[in-house]
């Protein structure tokens, strides 16, 4: 999905288990300049809609904030 400069695009696997993960990628720019990001979401889903929902839906919270996650240092 196109959003503004950025494409968010949610990314399903199925686990051996059955349950699905979830990722997102969020790219921006166009050839030389292009930048992709590829978040990988530790939340685990039985159904691959919700899974896609979710990685759309954080996708969406990290391009809200113009800076990006705030991550901890490590100390």
């Amino acid at each position: 999905m196109k959003v503004g400069k950025y494409l968010v695009s949610p990314l399903i696997k199925i686990l051996e288990n059955g349950w699905f993960a979830s990722s997102v990628s969020i790219r921006s720019g166009s050839g030389s300049g292009t930048t992709d990001r590829v978040l990988r979401l530790t939340r685990l889903f039985r159904c691959a809609k919700e899974a896609a929902a979710y990685a759309h839906a954080e996708g969406m919270r990290w391009i809200g904030d113009s800076h990006g996650p705030r991550w901890a240092p490590l100390n």
